[in-house]
């Protein structure tokens, strides 16, 4: 690996000191809804193709009130490129992404974090597949040392075993990690250690931030996380979908229509779970509940959008430029009460 650039100081441990981070993530999803990105293998292209489209992303993101950019390299893996036959984008592709996330990072005062995520190489038992795992991470990671990272985001592990192999490569750069793991529709990971034993394995390994995301919406993420809090000694993390998942159906995977419609494979997952979709309020409300118990590292996954995101930052008590546009319906034709609106509109409320 080469040398890595050094922050000067840990940037993400001083936010985190002075109260709660906001990380504005989901772009796969907002990326194909907009047309720039083919669901599938989600493999994010749009980063050489349309790199103006993932900085105006990212400006969304801040614009809502998230602190951190995060250079869109997830699923930009060596595996993921081999899948779909352009092993020979893997650095430029990397390396583009974090040089966009490092300039809107740079012109909004916010930190800038790598990303990696999980392989679909990984298995317990195959050593040679942790090898494999090993040198994706380490190529990754290592750009993004280079590009002057304040700390990078390992996400979306299903494998414990995968995680490690995540962290200890951050670790070896000196950079400071979140480290999430996925629950699925039994929280447990798929070598088979409890969500909260995995968060507490991870904390006592050097992770920085431990928690989950992805997978589950508020609802179904909500429950797990006071456990998570009560057992490590850093900050927690939860970056939920926002979608209405419930206990019969804790998943956006295992999320069924009753409304009869064709769809591809007979699932809503991932481009029919519009119906599905959490408003702003409700993305507000799990905030609270998340910061009571014990949340520290906020955030929204697939399927975010900006309104979700300053919904969460207000929340929290900040003020993101987007607030200048928060609703205020006091001035609405027929659902407002301020004195200079018309009052046969306001009676014709009733018939709306």
């Amino acid at each position: 690996m080469t040398t890595p650039q050094q922050p000067s100081r840990d940037r993400l441990g001083e936010r985190l000191a002075a109260g709660p981070v906001v990380c504005g993530e989901g772009y796969l999803f907002e990326l194909e809804r907009r047309g720039y990105l083919q669901a599938g293998a989600f493999v994010p292209e749009v980063v050489l193709e349309h790199p103006e489209e993932v900085a105006a992303l990212h400006r969304q993101f801040v614009h809502a009130g998230s602190d951190v950019v995060e250079a869109f390299t997830y699923y930009a893996h060596r595996e993921k490129l081999r899948v779909i036959g352009k092993d020979g984008i893997l650095e430029p592709l990397n390396k583009q992404a974090l040089e966009i996330a490092r300039e809107v990072a740079d012109s909004t005062g916010t930190l800038l974090a790598g990303n990696i995520c999980n392989t679909g190489v990984y298995d317990p038992a195959d050593p040679a597949s942790h090898d494999a795992v090993r040198e994706m991470f380490t190529e990754q990671v290592g750009w993004a040392a280079q590009a002057g990272a304040d700390y990078v985001i390992g996400e979306t592990f299903r494998y414990l075993g995968e995680a490690r192999i995540a962290l200890e490569v951050i670790r070896e750069t000196g950079l400071p990690s979140v480290i999430l793991l996925v629950a699925g529709q039994e929280p447990v990971t798929r070598d088979g250690v409890s969500i909260t034993e995995a968060c507490r394995e991870l904390a006592a390994r050097g992770a920085d931030v431990v928690g989950l995301n992805c997978v589950r919406g508020p609802a179904t993420m909500l429950p797990l996380l006071g456990p998570i809090a009560a057992a490590v000694d850093v900050p927690v993390a939860a970056l939920p979908v926002p979608y209405r998942t419930t206990d019969d159906q804790p998943t956006f995977h295992a999320l069924r229509d009753p409304v009869p419609a064709p769809l591809p494979q007979e699932l809503p997952f991932p481009t029919a779970l519009d119906p599905f979709t959490c408003h702003r309020y409700e993305i507000a409300d799990f905030t609270r509940r998340a910061r009571a118990a014990g949340v520290q590292y906020f955030g929204l996954c697939c399927g975010a959008a900006p309104h979700h995101l300053r919904a969460m930052a207000e929340t929290l008590g900040r003020t993101p430029p987007a607030s200048r546009y928060s609703p205020d319906m006091s001035k609405h034709v027929y659902l407002g009460a301020d004195e200079k609106l018309r009052a046969a509109n306001q009676e014709f409320r009733k018939v709306l």
